[in-house]
């Protein structure tokens, strides 16, 4: 029998976020008796699902931080040149991805895929700099080029380049919204029937917004006594948003659930789900929550490619106010509402389908070097 191919996976830091999850997504949905996978990962990971890879047959190879460039580029060279049979290097490292694919260009890795995860936002000015100035080399090094989303693909690779828009996918069967696990759920967080909860999945950094969130959220409470938020996440400013929520006197109307591996059944015990997120490639949570049948409110940045049903809202993200008012004008739908969705709207992001194109693109990139 022949071998399958690997492919060797640059994800740099893997801390348990959408881009990490994307990615383990489409392993768990190949086929691996065709393709592999292998995962470059930093020494800077917090949450690298080392044995779950393993098991499925990947490897994890860890190099230094990118922040230590020269180290950074040096193992990698070193990886990309010892490792022959990776005849595909795929990048996930948004406007980094020049760094891995141009030391996999000099040890002469024939398919260097460039893939755009996410764009840039408010609030990140050091770090939007560095991006620009990594964007005019975006091309540079890849052979092809992937996105999540038009409006990621755009903002990386530039309008009229070709990319293909690679989507987030999941696997659908295990959002679709069940009466059951909203039961259990809501009884185990110890949230009442007549409480109505807003869910957010996301981690504890700038771009994720989360003192704006919670602003807002504060504010809604003074109009309405039944809300509750419930944060899904993990990450440095978990601490200090806790913190703020606990001066507020707010702590029995948010919950933080730190870093979860049960988010599908979490987003049953929601009754509608906020992100208002300063930037995004495409978010992935979004349509997980769109599957479970929530109502959804996202920041007006986000491209609207996301909106698979066509009913989420986009609202500003400098107006709290206007938050405040989506909030309290939250009415949670009932059981058989949240289960009668268009699943054919969903087409694009069902993995067992998204899994099988992936492998073929792979196999055809191969074919092409081999």
């Amino acid at each position: 029998m022949q071998e399958p191919i690997r492919v060797c996976q640059v994800v740099g830091n893997m801390n348990g976020g959408g881009v990490e999850q994307v990615v383990m997504n489409y392993y768990h949905h190949v086929d691996r008796s065709k393709v592999q996978f292998d995962f470059i990962v930093t020494d800077s990971s917090t949450i690298v699902p080392k044995e779950e890879i393993e098991a499925l047959g990947g490897r994890v190879f860890v190099v230094p931080a990118y922040t230590k460039l020269p180290a950074f580029e040096s193992v990698l060279h070193g990886l990309f040149s010892e490792h022959s049979e990776w005849k595909i290097v795929h990048s996930h490292m948004n406007a980094l991805n020049v760094f891995p694919l141009h030391q996999a260009k000099k040890a002469g890795v024939p398919v260097r895929i460039s893939h755009s995860h996410s764009t840039a936002g408010k609030g990140e000015t050091a770090k939007n700099i560095v991006k620009a100035i990594l964007r005019m080399q975006a091309n540079r090094y890849p052979t092809h080029r992937f996105a999540c989303s038009k409006f990621a693909g755009d903002w990386l690779f530039g309008e009229g380049t070709p990319y293909e828009v690679m989507y987030n996918a999941i696997d659908l069967s295990r959002f679709w919204f069940s009466e059951t696990a909203r039961t259990k759920v809501r009884a185990d967080l110890g949230l009442a029937g007549n409480q109505t909860v807003i869910g957010h999945v996301g981690r504890f950094m700038p771009q994720k917004n989360h003192a704006f969130l919670l602003e807002a959220f504060a504010k809604a409470c003074k109009k309405r006594d039944d809300l509750v938020l419930v944060c899904v996440g993990s990450g440095e400013a978990e601490v200090v948003e806790e913190s703020s929520v606990a001066e507020c006197g707010l702590s029995d109307r948010v919950k933080f659930l730190g870093q979860r591996s049960d988010v599908n059944e979490l987003y049953q015990a929601f009754d509608a789900f906020a992100l208002p997120s300063l930037y995004e490639g495409l978010c992935l949570v979004g349509v997980e929550a769109q599957a479970a049948g929530l109502p959804c409110l996202f920041s007006d940045v986000i491209t609207r490619e996301v909106d698979v049903t066509g009913k989420s809202s986009f609202l500003p993200i400098d107006e709290p106010d206007v938050w405040v008012d989506a909030f309290c004008e939250i009415e949670p739908k009932s059981n058989a509402e949240r289960a009668d969705i268009e699943r054919d709207e969903f087409l694009n992001y069902d993995i067992e389908i998204q899994g099988i194109q992936l492998t073929n693109k792979y196999m055809e990139l191969y074919r092409g070097v081999a």
